[in-house]
């Protein structure tokens, strides 16, 4: 039996405030998370203040709400895990001394987790309305997209994490937003876009599919959002709104071939048949079909985890956290944050 059993985990690395229980063997008791949609949609994007204010107000509500499904309180939890990199660092602070504080308070062992390691264990997670597929082990190759990080990964086991292709300049959720922005559908944008493209034709607009070509498997997607802003800008207001479902269904389509060529490209480099979606853009409909047409296609074993898990969350830092602490690993009070994205 593990030393630690079950841990709480706290994720604040952007605007979500989440909080979660889980065991080491990644069941998820508990597992919530407020958004701050609302009080960024005016500024078209996250205002890290704003962010990291936010998190202020959410974070005590919502461990107290942890705390109430857990009969016997404080010692069912046998350490902590909080998200202490990649992020808003105003976010992260909020965070890392909380779950500083309730450890010194309580005398148990916290952990700081990797936020893109939370992402590519996210799989492992279950509960009692998921569980991920039978004997889905390591190694895998994981495509891990989000409003932030665009990279794929070989997974070789906890800790064994190699970078075989990354975005050389924006993300696939951040080019989703843009592109929501210049249309005029708001923010967040990613939603959006995917709610339109359906009702459109994937070929009404030839968008430009970056690096599709090359023999490496990075991604780019500054010069797609350059093309549509240059369509857009071309048309009427009334151009643009007969157009919009063909627009986003074109501009969806040359994200997701970009994202399932180099995903189709690191299996075969790899020779691996077992592959993981996740991040936030992992909810885009269009990717999870595609994805699916290409393990069905190849035979491959494919694990796209459920929304609540996708997105940022705290059960993934809880899950990745346990699995360290048990093998003897604990972070230091002197522990700091970091912006720096590397894993």
């Amino acid at each position: 039996m593990p030393r630690i059993k079950k841990v709480l985990a706290v994720e604040t690395s952007c605007d979500d405030t989440s909080v979660a229980i889980v065991d080491h063997n990644g069941f998820v008791y508990f597992c919530e998370s407020q958004n701050q949609d609302a009080l960024h949609e005016p500024f078209g994007g996250i205002v890290p203040e704003i962010a990291g204010r936010n998190h202020t107000h959410h974070l005590l509500p919502l461990i107290d709400m942890a705390l109430k499904t857990e009969p016997k309180g404080w010692e069912a939890i046998d350490a902590f895990a909080v998200t202490h990199r990649p992020g808003l660092v105003g976010s992260l602070l909020v965070g890392v001394v909380t779950i500083k504080s309730l450890a010194l308070a309580l005398s148990k062992p916290f952990i700081g987790v990797n936020h893109l390691e939370g992402h590519l264990l996210a799989p492992f997670l279950r509960d009692a309305h998921y569980q991920p597929l039978e004997n889905f082990n390591f190694p895998f190759v994981a495509l891990a997209v989000s409003g932030g990080h665009s990279s794929l990964y070989k997974v070789s086991g906890l800790g064994q994490y190699e970078v075989l292709g990354r975005t050389v300049d924006d993300a696939a959720g951040e080019a989703f937003d843009k592109f929501a922005k210049m249309v005029g559908l708001g923010f967040p944008g990613g939603a959006l876009v995917d709610k339109k493209a359906k009702l459109g034709r994937r070929d009404a607009f030839a968008f430009p599919r970056a690096m599709l070509h090359q023999d490496n498997l990075n991604f780019s997607f500054s010069g797609l959002k350059t093309a549509a802003l240059k369509v857009v800008q071309s048309m009427t207001v009334n151009q643009l709104q007969s157009s919009l479902v063909d627009l986003c269904a074109s501009y969806q389509e040359a994200i997701v071939d970009a994202l399932i060529k180099k995903l189709e490209m690191a299996l075969d480099q790899t020779k691996l048949d077992h592959f993981v979606i996740t991040g936030g853009v992992s909810a885009n409909s269009r990717l999870r079909e595609r994805a699916e047409e290409l393990a069905k296609k190849r035979g491959f074993a494919l694990i796209v985890p459920p929304l609540r898990y996708c997105t940022d969350n705290a059960a993934m830092i809880a899950y990745a956290g346990i699995q360290r602490l048990n093998r003897g690993e604990e972070s230091e009070d002197h522990m700091g944050v970091s912006p720096e994205v590397t894993i």
